[in-house]
């Protein structure tokens, strides 16, 4: 370690604060973390805005931890019960799951991550190009590796064109010079949102 430079782990802190830490049996942690996020039981709106609730609680002279607990307590009495919930209830559906699952159910999904998704991932350019052909009712094609060296991606009809998602037009410093048209795309939960505007200029 360089001088003047240190390391602080987060079993650290907890000991420098003097602050309580529970033991949990094996993977308990990252399970429960797992159900709490797709119950969303410690959102803002279910338990408070933590940073401004510590604003709040500093800003009244609280110091401790355990004048924390109490004071947090007072404002959402019933907040620790009510995400606790939300989180068994999620657990609860782990559980059953977890008895349907078979190795062949797991290979499926192997599968689909190593093939499918790997495939559908390194050919998604070629998707795109297909779909905005179909949607202006025109051909397309893959370009050439001398194409392709030129910024190129596809050609719609006879315009050539270069696909990117969203975040490019934020990186403001890659200036390269691109060939033709623009068609961006963005990445949602279930589906990817397609903007050829540029094409019909």
């Amino acid at each position: 370690m360089q001088k003047g430079k240190t390391k602080l782990k987060y079993d650290e802190v907890r000991d420098l604060l003097s602050l309580p830490n529970p033991e949990f049996p094996k993977y308990a942690s990252q399970l429960i973390n797992l159900a709490n996020i797709y119950s969303q039981a410690t959102r803002p709106k279910n338990v408070g805005q933590m940073s401004e609730l510590m604003k709040e609680f500093k800003a009244n002279g609280g110091k401790t931890f355990e004048d924390w607990k109490k004071w947090y307590l007072s404002k959402y009495p019933n907040a620790i019960d009510e995400a606790t919930k939300k989180i068994m209830e999620k657990i609860n559906d782990f559980k059953k799951v977890l008895n349907e699952l078979d190795e062949k159910t797991i290979r499926k999904w192997v599968e689909d991550l190593i093939l499918v998704k790997t495939f559908m991932g390194l050919n998604l350019q070629e998707a795109i190009l297909k779909k905005v052909a179909e949607e202006m009712g025109k051909s397309y094609r893959l370009s050439t590796p001398d194409e392709e060296s030129k910024g190129i991606d596809g050609y719609i009809g006879d315009i050539p064109v270069s696909i990117k998602p969203s975040s490019y037009l934020q990186e403001k410093h890659l200036k390269e010079e691109l060939k033709g048209k623009i068609i961006i795309y963005q990445k949602k939960k279930n589906e990817i949102e397609i903007d050829y505007s540029d094409l019909l200029r």
